[in-house]
């Protein structure tokens, strides 16, 4: 199978395209975000990396015309779990939150929390492929992204918002003059995970604090999130405020405290050297 084969995608204009991993069927599937610009193009969010993503964005023309121009394609990570860093390591230039940069350069893949199955790529990248032989390929960042951090692609400008809580090094990326939130696991329109190995609850509900200030800031008008699909800021509003309601409720850290429990143990069973 070709890259070409495993990879689709769709124009959302204005130099933006939403590219995903066709026969990796599963909700942890992640959106992979392209953005031209006119000095800088950046691909935020990577997939599992079972096929050159490079490969596909330059065969498909999304650079558009003459994009040795340019500087080199840079991938930035929202943050640091398998299913948005796994093709991290395709890249020259790699961005990365500093809380999660020792994660990526020694991969450990105890915190990318790898788990993959085999009946979630339902059509296999290669013969003989199987899920428990899949791992994050280390690599080194050469974007170490701290928050407030300012990416700039020329005509567009993207800044760094440390939203600690899914995982330690989480990050949206903020395009303030088109108001667009590229939210990774921040949000999304599905249920937010808070009990992985290095979730922490008490950050969620202060990122999602500070989601709620954006949007009532009017500093929001659509989401490009790490899952599922894009949505405005009266629900982006609705999930966060929902999430703040509900996670220090008893049942909540209750459930928590089990879910984070179970993840641990499977993660460190399926990874054992990572966990050590």
């Amino acid at each position: 199978m070709s890259a070409n084969d495993w990879y689709a995608h769709k124009s959302l204009g204005d130099g933006m395209y939403w590219i995903q991993e066709r026969f990796y069927e599963s909700e942890n599937r992640a959106n992979i975000w392209l953005l031209r610009g006119s000095h800088q193009d950046v691909v935020i969010d990577t997939g599992l990396g079972l096929k050159s993503l490079p490969d596909y964005i330059t065969s498909k023309g999304l650079l558009g015309a003459d994009p040795q121009r340019k500087n080199p394609l840079l991938a930035i990570a929202t943050h640091a779990h398998f299913d948005h860093s796994g093709g991290l390591h395709q890249f020259q230039q790699v961005g990365v939150h500093s809380a999660e940069v020792e994660a990526l350069v020694n991969g450990d893949n105890f915190e990318t929390a790898t788990w993959l199955s085999d009946r979630e790529i339902v059509q296999a990248p290669f013969p003989g492929w199987r899920a428990r032989h899949y791992k994050v390929h280390a690599v080194q960042p050469t974007h170490i992204l701290q928050e407030g951090d300012v990416i700039n692609l020329g005509d567009r400008q993207l800044t760094v918002l440390h939203m600690p809580g899914h995982s330690r090094g989480s990050i949206c990326l903020h395009d303030g003059e088109h108001k667009l939130l590229f939210s990774g696991d921040v949000v999304y329109d599905g249920a937010m995970i808070d009990w992985l190995p290095y979730s922490r609850v008490s950050d969620y509900i202060s990122s999602c604090e500070r989601i709620v200030g954006l949007v009532d800031s009017e500093q929001v008008d659509q989401v490009l999130p790490g899952h599922y699909n894009t949505f405005g800021a009266k629900r982006l509003h609705r999930i966060a405020t929902s999430y703040i309601s509900r996670a220090g409720t008893c049942p909540a850290k209750f459930s928590t405290f089990a879910w984070r429990t179970l993840a641990g143990v499977a993660l460190r069973a399926s990874n054992p050297r990572s966990a050590c």
